[in-house]
């Protein structure tokens, strides 16, 4: 599965609550079906069935399940076979032994311990690693601190640090990236700037936990006009200019090209 990643907003929805599925599946470009740290120990049979019973489209599913060093992880699997979703998301990965028990499925691996980030390379070279995601707050817990971020919203060195690694490594390896998810709700202007820069940044798309969350990851991710105007300037000068050129007093060469069509390839998805 990979058309999620042609869309930016990724939705978690806790796997016991069914009643969401088909509102997260309308407001999102994916949507976690999550039956592992959104659902309580003693709902984690009803969020298989639950998973069991519900016909999202497999194209823009993810099925979080549990890590596989715990006892719901091999159920989680026998639920998932009755099932037509192919996209699974495995969180705590620490190794590319990991992956590789879901060898049917393809991965979207979740680094967010103190080994997933140190072996993030080695991960996303797995051959069913489709993605790598990171989690700020399992790492943080993993290295017992106590909080990913400063009083002023900005992450910590150290998460920082672990959300580059994860991206440089992914790409690396040509998969996608997926920045973590921006916890205070309320805070919308919060949200939009990290989402920009998760965007500039390379990342192929953001999770959420709220819907409300959607639309403003959106509208990060869509190029302004400005970045339209300019990358469609940039590649109408190219066409007379076959090898590097200055335009605006500013050197353009392939990787400007590169990131002028992607400019207009996300202005023609999210338009």
């Amino acid at each position: 599965m990979s058309e999620f990643m042609m869309g930016p907003a990724i939705l978690f929805c806790p796997g016991d609550r069914p009643e969401r599925y088909a509102k997260a599946a309308s407001r999102a470009d994916a949507v976690i079906i999550d039956l592992e740290d959104a659902v309580a120990q003693d709902n984690k049979d009803a969020a298989r069935r639950a998973l069991r019973e519900s016909d999202l489209d497999p194209d823009r599913t993810i099925v979080r399940v549990n890590p596989v060093d715990t006892e719901h992880f091999a159920h989680d699997l026998d639920a998932l076979k009755s099932t037509r979703y192919t996209t699974v998301m495995l969180p705590k990965a620490q190794s590319a032994a990991e992956p590789a028990q879901l060898a049917d499925y393809a991965v979207v691996a979740l680094c967010e311990t103190a080994a997933g980030v140190a072996n993030a390379a080695q991960i996303a070279a797995a051959p069913n690693v489709l993605a790598l995601m990171w989690g700020a707050e399992d790492l943080i817990a993993s290295l017992g601190g106590t909080s990913s971020r400063h009083d002023d919203g900005g992450y910590r060195q150290v998460a920082s640090f672990a959300r580059s690694q994860v991206l440089i490594h992914a790409s690396a390896q040509g998969k996608a990236a997926i920045d973590s998810v921006y916890l205070d709700i309320p805070d919308t202007q919060g949200l939009f700037l990290e989402a920009q820069d998760a965007k500039a940044s390379g990342f192929a798309a953001k999770a959420s936990i709220h819907p409300s969350q959607m639309q403003i990851i959106r509208q990060a991710y869509a190029p302004t006009p400005a970045e339209v105007a300019l990358a469609e300037q940039i590649l109408t000068e190219a066409k007379t200019h076959p090898g590097v050129f200055s335009l605006d007093g500013k050197m353009v060469d392939e990787p400007l090209l590169r990131q002028a069509r992607a400019t207009l390839a996300s202005a023609a998805r999210l338009g």
